[in-house]
Protein backbone atom coordinates (compact mmCIF):
# COMPACT_ATOMS: atom_id res chain seq x y z
CA UNK A 1 0.00 0.00 0.00
CA UNK A 2 2.80 2.13 1.02
CA UNK A 3 4.62 1.62 -2.60
CA UNK A 4 1.16 2.30 -4.26
CA UNK A 5 1.12 5.51 -2.45
CA UNK A 6 4.63 6.47 -3.13
CA UNK A 7 4.50 5.81 -6.66
CA UNK A 8 1.40 8.05 -7.05
CA UNK A 9 3.20 10.88 -4.74
CA UNK A 10 6.37 10.68 -7.08
CA UNK A 11 3.74 10.57 -10.43
CA UNK A 12 1.91 14.09 -9.59
CA UNK A 13 5.89 15.50 -8.65
CA UNK A 14 6.64 14.21 -12.22
CA UNK A 15 3.88 16.18 -14.39
CA UNK A 16 4.40 19.23 -12.16
CA UNK A 17 8.27 18.93 -12.73
CA UNK A 18 8.32 17.79 -16.14
CA UNK A 19 5.94 21.22 -17.10
CA UNK A 20 8.29 23.57 -14.75
CA UNK A 21 11.60 21.47 -16.23
CA UNK A 22 11.38 19.34 -19.06
CA UNK A 23 14.76 17.87 -18.74
CA UNK A 24 14.11 17.13 -14.89
CA UNK A 25 13.22 13.16 -15.85
CA UNK A 26 11.91 12.15 -11.85
CA UNK A 27 12.10 14.07 -8.63
CA UNK A 28 15.15 13.72 -6.20
CA UNK A 29 13.98 10.84 -4.15
CA UNK A 30 16.51 9.46 -2.05
CA UNK A 31 17.54 5.26 -2.31
CA UNK A 32 17.55 3.42 1.41
CA UNK A 33 21.57 2.60 1.28
CA UNK A 34 20.19 -1.17 2.04
CA UNK A 35 18.50 -1.03 -1.49
CA UNK A 36 21.81 0.78 -3.16
CA UNK A 37 24.05 -2.40 -1.97
CA UNK A 38 21.10 -4.76 -3.05
CA UNK A 39 21.21 -2.72 -6.62
CA UNK A 40 24.93 -3.14 -7.04
CA UNK A 41 24.86 -6.94 -5.66
CA UNK A 42 22.42 -7.99 -8.48
CA UNK A 43 24.56 -5.85 -11.21
CA UNK A 44 27.25 -8.05 -9.85
CA UNK A 45 29.82 -5.00 -9.57
CA UNK A 46 33.03 -6.19 -8.99
CA UNK A 47 36.58 -3.83 -8.71
CA UNK A 48 37.69 -1.88 -11.32
CA UNK A 49 34.29 -1.89 -13.60
CA UNK A 50 33.02 1.37 -14.82
CA UNK A 51 29.48 1.82 -13.55
CA UNK A 52 27.06 4.64 -13.85
CA UNK A 53 24.24 6.17 -12.00
CA UNK A 54 21.47 8.30 -14.15
CA UNK A 55 20.27 10.98 -11.97
CA UNK A 56 22.59 10.37 -8.98
CA UNK A 57 21.24 13.12 -6.58
CA UNK A 58 23.24 13.81 -3.84
CA UNK A 59 25.90 10.66 -4.73
CA UNK A 60 25.06 8.20 -2.64
CA UNK A 61 25.47 5.32 -5.02
CA UNK A 62 28.26 6.55 -6.69
CA UNK A 63 29.60 6.81 -3.45
CA UNK A 64 28.90 3.63 -2.32
CA UNK A 65 30.03 1.55 -5.10
CA UNK A 66 33.59 3.28 -5.18
CA UNK A 67 34.03 2.91 -1.50
CA UNK A 68 32.70 -1.03 -1.34
CA UNK A 69 32.64 -2.15 -4.01
CA UNK A 70 35.87 -0.34 -5.45
CA UNK A 71 34.13 0.42 -8.89
CA UNK A 72 35.04 3.47 -11.17
CA UNK A 73 31.68 5.23 -10.23
CA UNK A 74 30.14 8.27 -12.56
CA UNK A 75 26.84 10.03 -11.30
CA UNK A 76 24.92 12.19 -13.71
CA UNK A 77 23.18 14.82 -12.11
CA UNK A 78 21.32 17.79 -13.62
CA UNK A 79 20.40 19.37 -10.58
CA UNK A 80 23.47 21.95 -9.37
CA UNK A 81 22.19 21.77 -5.79
CA UNK A 82 22.34 18.06 -5.74
CA UNK A 83 25.56 18.14 -8.27
CA UNK A 84 27.19 20.08 -5.67
CA UNK A 85 26.25 18.06 -2.59
CA UNK A 86 27.49 14.96 -4.29
CA UNK A 87 31.03 16.59 -4.85
CA UNK A 88 31.22 17.54 -1.53
CA UNK A 89 30.56 14.29 -0.19
CA UNK A 90 33.43 12.75 -2.56
CA UNK A 91 36.08 15.17 -1.34
CA UNK A 92 34.88 14.47 2.72
CA UNK A 93 35.60 10.83 1.56
CA UNK A 94 38.32 11.64 -0.27
CA UNK A 95 37.27 9.58 -3.16
CA UNK A 96 37.87 11.38 -6.29
CA UNK A 97 40.12 9.09 -7.51
CA UNK A 98 37.36 6.31 -8.15
CA UNK A 99 33.92 8.11 -7.53
CA UNK A 100 32.83 11.45 -10.72
CA UNK A 101 29.67 13.74 -10.88
CA UNK A 102 29.01 14.61 -14.13
CA UNK A 103 27.26 18.09 -14.17
CA UNK A 104 24.06 17.79 -17.25
CA UNK A 105 21.83 16.32 -18.68
CA UNK A 106 22.25 12.06 -18.39
CA UNK A 107 19.90 12.09 -21.93
CA UNK A 108 23.38 13.72 -23.79
CA UNK A 109 26.35 11.26 -22.12
CA UNK A 110 27.95 8.71 -23.44
CA UNK A 111 27.71 4.81 -21.58
CA UNK A 112 29.60 2.88 -24.22
CA UNK A 113 31.79 2.48 -21.99
CA UNK A 114 29.87 1.29 -18.62
CA UNK A 115 29.65 -2.43 -17.37
CA UNK A 116 26.50 -1.57 -15.35
CA UNK A 117 23.96 1.13 -15.41
CA UNK A 118 21.77 2.11 -11.99
CA UNK A 119 18.23 3.88 -12.82
CA UNK A 120 15.72 4.84 -10.73
CA UNK A 121 13.20 7.01 -12.95
CA UNK A 122 9.68 7.17 -14.17
CA UNK A 123 8.09 4.53 -16.90
CA UNK A 124 7.96 7.46 -19.30
CA UNK A 125 11.52 8.62 -19.30
CA UNK A 126 12.82 5.04 -19.12
CA UNK A 127 10.73 3.90 -22.52
CA UNK A 128 10.93 6.52 -24.51
CA UNK A 129 14.07 8.18 -23.68
CA UNK A 130 16.24 6.25 -21.53
CA UNK A 131 16.13 2.70 -23.09
CA UNK A 132 16.36 3.82 -26.95
CA UNK A 133 19.35 5.66 -25.53
CA UNK A 134 21.10 2.49 -23.63
CA UNK A 135 20.08 -0.04 -26.78
CA UNK A 136 22.55 2.53 -29.14
CA UNK A 137 25.49 2.74 -26.54
CA UNK A 138 25.61 -0.48 -24.75
CA UNK A 139 28.46 -2.80 -24.92
CA UNK A 140 27.74 -6.81 -25.27
CA UNK A 141 27.49 -7.61 -21.21
CA UNK A 142 26.80 -4.81 -19.96
CA UNK A 143 24.01 -4.91 -17.05
CA UNK A 144 21.40 -2.39 -15.86
CA UNK A 145 19.57 -2.49 -12.50
CA UNK A 146 16.14 -0.43 -12.53
CA UNK A 147 14.73 0.14 -9.19
CA UNK A 148 10.82 0.00 -9.19
CA UNK A 149 10.23 1.10 -12.84
CA UNK A 150 11.06 -1.95 -15.22
CA UNK A 151 11.73 -1.33 -18.59
CA UNK A 152 9.08 -1.78 -20.83
CA UNK A 153 10.37 -2.69 -23.86
CA UNK A 154 13.09 -5.33 -22.02
CA UNK A 155 12.84 -9.30 -20.40
CA UNK A 156 14.48 -8.43 -17.03
CA UNK A 157 16.83 -11.48 -16.15
CA UNK A 158 15.97 -11.22 -12.52
CA UNK A 159 13.79 -9.80 -10.50
CA UNK A 160 14.41 -9.20 -6.77
CA UNK A 161 11.33 -7.75 -4.08
CA UNK A 162 12.35 -6.54 -1.36
CA UNK A 163 9.21 -6.70 1.37
CA UNK A 164 10.80 -3.95 3.67
CA UNK A 165 13.89 -1.88 3.24
CA UNK A 166 14.27 -1.54 7.15
CA UNK A 167 12.02 1.48 7.09
CA UNK A 168 9.01 0.36 5.87
CA UNK A 169 9.37 0.40 1.70
CA UNK A 170 8.84 -2.43 0.00
CA UNK A 171 11.47 -2.37 -3.25
CA UNK A 172 11.39 -4.01 -6.86
CA UNK A 173 14.71 -4.07 -8.94
CA UNK A 174 15.37 -4.96 -12.21
CA UNK A 175 18.30 -6.42 -14.19
CA UNK A 176 18.44 -6.21 -17.69
CA UNK A 177 21.54 -7.95 -20.21
CA UNK A 178 22.56 -6.42 -23.10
Amino acid sequence: MRRIALIAALSTVSLAAQTANPEKLAPYYPTPETIIEKMLQLGGLKPGEKMFDLGSGDGRIIILAARKFHADAVGVELDPDLYRESLEAIRKLGLQQTAHIIHGDLLKQDYSSADLITVYLFPEAIDSKVQPLLDRQLKKGARVVSHDFPFRNWTPDKVVDIADDGQGRSHTLFLYRK
